[in-house]
């Protein structure tokens, strides 16, 4: 199996929240808490010694990802032949009618509800039916300081290095989140 993954330069991003934009255009998101990829400010510092880094939070598609077995409808899976973490919107008996166990095993906060009554579980599912078509996500496209790259992990990390870590984001070993970073360290 090979497993798709994420690379996020963090030096790169300015937090033009470009990706955020598309995502939720392509995917036809409606204006509101729902965001399929997010975009945080991390600040530190006192004037003028002053620090900012972004960090781009999509879903991280781990090897052993928590809300695969947090589900108890059997409503998110992850793919046999490369990986990626899904669900199925058909299954999922949505947020009134669900524990929302999803939303609490996931560290990073990739699952969501929408606001409005019986809102199904979504998260990122790196644009499969782009992928499939040999395009990249839309994220990835439509970002201007090119801060993003989608494909196989290890490749991603033989291109880029194993750095697992960086401003905002803490590898947890046990789950194995599908990413690699360029960090920006603090001076």
């Amino acid at each position: 199996m090979t497993q798709m993954g994420i690379y996020f330069d963090q030096t790169r991003c300015t937090g033009c929240y470009t990706c955020m934009v598309a995502c939720k255009d392509w995917h036809d998101i409606d204006p509101g808490p729902v965001d399929l990829m997010r975009v945080r400010c991390i600040e530190s510092g006192t004037f003028p010694d002053l620090f900012a880094a972004y960090l781009a939070s999509p879903c991280y598609h781990c090897a052993n990802p928590p809300c695969v077995q947090a589900c108890p409808e059997g409503a998110i899976s992850k793919r046999e032949d490369d990986g990626i973490v899904v669900v199925d919107r058909d299954t999922c008996v949505g947020v009134d009618q669900c524990p929302r166990k999803c939303l609490k095993a996931c560290p990073w906060h990739a699952p969501q509800f929408g606001p409005e009554a019986g809102a199904k579980m979504q998260k990122c599912d790196l644009c499969v039916d782009r992928l499939e078509e040999g395009q990249a996500p839309i994220c990835v496209e439509a970002c201007p300081m090119f801060a993003l790259e989608v494909g196989p992990i290890e490749a991603l990390r033989e291109k880029y290095g194993d750095h697992l870590t960086a401003v905002g984001f803490k590898y947890l070993k046990r789950f194995d989140p599908s990413v690699c970073f360029k960090p920006k360290f603090d001076f």
